[in-house]
């Protein structure tokens, strides 16, 4: 019997490439419900700019996706489908997260996904989806979605 996205995820994944990554995300995405967040914990270089490029894939955006490190945050279109994509790094308190009213990113018809999530922890919702990235010692790279008690939303 084949198992979940969801359940593949929390048992963690390693994958050999970006496009496999990529690939994984976009199948998650199908499955995520409209308002989202996804909170996408890791180091430089584990991979969060191309998962996040994955989930627009699985949610029909077909633009560049790039990191928005200097900008803070990209909006995307993809169909009825609505990608918040911000990088939290250069933002020194939750409070300035509230200052730039992102709020709106919180609801439907918006996925916000989030880059370096604990520089805002107290600013995402508590049904965020939070996600460990990280570079294996072959250079493969893992992904792993929190287990339960971290209120993880069903899938619709």
């Amino acid at each position: 019997m084949p198992t979940s996205i969801c359940d593949r995820l929390r048992a963690g994944v390693t994958t050999g490439s970006a496009e496999e990554s990529r690939a994984l995300a976009a199948e998650l995405a199908a499955e995520l419900p409209e308002d989202a967040t996804l909170a996408l914990h890791g180091d430089l270089g584990a991979g969060k700019t191309t998962w996040v490029q994955g989930l627009a894939r699985g949610l029909g955006i077909t633009g560049a996706v790039t990191s928005p490190t200097f900008t803070l945050y990209n909006l995307h279109r993809g169909g009825t489908r609505l990608l918040a994509h911000l990088d939290a790094y250069r933002l020194g308190s939750e409070r300035e997260a509230f200052d730039l009213l992102l709020e709106e990113f919180l609801v439907s018809p918006w996925c916000l996904a989030v880059e370096w999530p604990e520089r805002v922890a107290g600013w995402l919702p508590p049904d965020a989806w939070h996600f460990d990235l990280g570079i294996e010692a072959d250079g493969r790279h893992s992904v792993r979605l929190r287990p339960a008690g971290w209120a993880q939303p069903e899938l619709r």
